[in-house]
């Protein structure tokens, strides 16, 4: 089977996540498609196949007989889409031979146009994967599960010689605990590669350190006929809190190693208010600054209209997983060979943003990122080639030929 033809397939599994969700997956319909997975890898001939109760799916490929001493290696993805938009009856258009014009989103009477994705003119010729403009495709991460499931068919079939491989699919990515609760013990792999970027020949072992930051601002409301001199309006305090951070540094304005702030929600009335923000930087004394400017921020405004008008509360959600990277850097220069060997330019890039395999790294599993062949994810624009797909599942396998040998 094709890798475009079990996205297919998987795409119409509903499997969003939930942020608000405080139970392991944070949506029970992720077990839908990982008991399909699981039914999958064992009719391919893995072995120990299973999901567990946190919705984690594991299995292996024995190694080839004389292998068994070469290094394990893992390949894993996510199956969770994001809850940014809807993921629900998913219906995929497949566009043969793509003209490099303007597609109809038949669903929502709208188009996918070069002209606001330059790039679609390159895949003129290709077989192009949309949406129908009403939901995600959800290439994000189930190409990613595609590409490794038609890599383990064929070095099943094809009889290409290996080490031990360890595959591994993860709920609850896009909502950053796709791998909290991983079993990196018994997964059993030396080192892996997460498969959930995005271009083909997209090569990532830099992500973003990452904090969130929750601002509660308490005003005093009047009526505003006697204010003077007795109301502070929580939004304006809320409002005079963002303007005191550095405009230059928000995510519009910021592009390859620049952090930002990004304000991402803000409710706001005369007696209270609240915005919640996600503080990003590649270098950990940038991101500290960042948290401290938020601090100053809020002993400035609290001197100006009161103690306890303003509350900030920092947390620290992941760390850039470079570190962790450069002790075992073959990772990176053997993916870079096997790109070359099929004459796809690496493109190394930071992530500008997170990804299981920087908690992964963390928990002691080295685990860089390499790209589907995807673009325009989280949204109704989404779209894949399946020549794209196929690219990224013989980078795939010839990732393993390179450590069989």
């Amino acid at each position: 089977m094709k890798a475009y033809e079990r996205l297919l397939k998987y795409v119409k599994v509903y499997t969003t996540s939930d942020e608000s969700s405080t139970t392991y997956p944070s949506t029970k319909r992720q077990f839908d498609l990982a008991h399909i997975l699981v039914e999958e890898m064992i009719e391919l001939g893995l072995k120990d196949c299973r999901v567990d109760d946190n919705g984690y799916v594991y299995g292996y490929i024995e190694p080839t007989k004389g292998y068994e001493d070469k290094k394990s290696i893992g390949f894993i993805s996510h199956m969770d889409t994001a809850p940014a938009a809807p993921g629900e009856n998913v219906k995929p258009q497949v566009i043969e031979n793509y003209d490099g014009g303007d597609v109809l989103l038949k669903g929502a009477n709208k188009f996918l146009s070069p002209e606001k994705f330059p790039h679609l003119k390159n895949l003129k010729g290709r077989t192009l994967i949309t949406t129908d403009g009403t939901t995600l495709l959800g290439a994000d991460d189930k190409a990613g599960i595609s590409e490794i499931l038609t890599a383990c068919e064929r070095i099943i079939k094809e009889n290409i010689p290996h080490g031990k491989i360890c595959i591994g699919f993860t709920p609850d990515e896009e909502v950053g605990r796709g791998a909290d609760l991983f079993d990196v013990k018994n997964f059993g792999a030396d080192f892996a590669y997460t498969i959930d970027g995005g271009v083909e020949g997209e090569l990532s072992y830099e992500n973003f350190n990452a904090s969130s930051a929750q601002v509660e601002i308490k005003g005093v409301s009047v009526h505003p006929g006697s204010a003077k001199n007795t109301m502070i309006n929580a939004s304006n305090v809320a409002i005079e809190f963002n303007s005191m951070l550095p405009s230059g540094e928000r995510p519009e304005y910021t592009e390859n190693y620049e952090g930002f702030y990004y304000l991402e929600k803000f409710n706001g009335s005369t007696e209270k208010a609240s915005m919640n923000y996600i503080l990003r930087d590649h270098d950990m004394n940038k991101l500290q600054a960042k948290k401290d400017t938020l601090l100053l921020v809020e002993k400035l405004l609290n001197e100006k209209y009161g103690e306890n008008t303003v509350k900030v509360t920092i947390k620290d959600q992941y760390k850039n997983m470079v570190e962790h990277i450069k002790p075992c850097f073959h990772l990176i220069e053997n993916a870079k060979k096997a790109m070359e060997t099929l004459g796809v330019e690496p493109i190394v890039e930071p992530i500008r943003g997170g990804t299981d395999g920087a908690t992964l790294s963390y928990m002691g599993l080295p685990c860089p990122n390499l790209g589907t062949g995807g673009h325009a994810f989280h949204g109704e624009y989404e779209h894949i080639t399946a020549e794209a797909m196929d690219i990224c599942t013989n980078i795939i396998l010839e990732i393993v030929k390179i450590y069989s040998v």
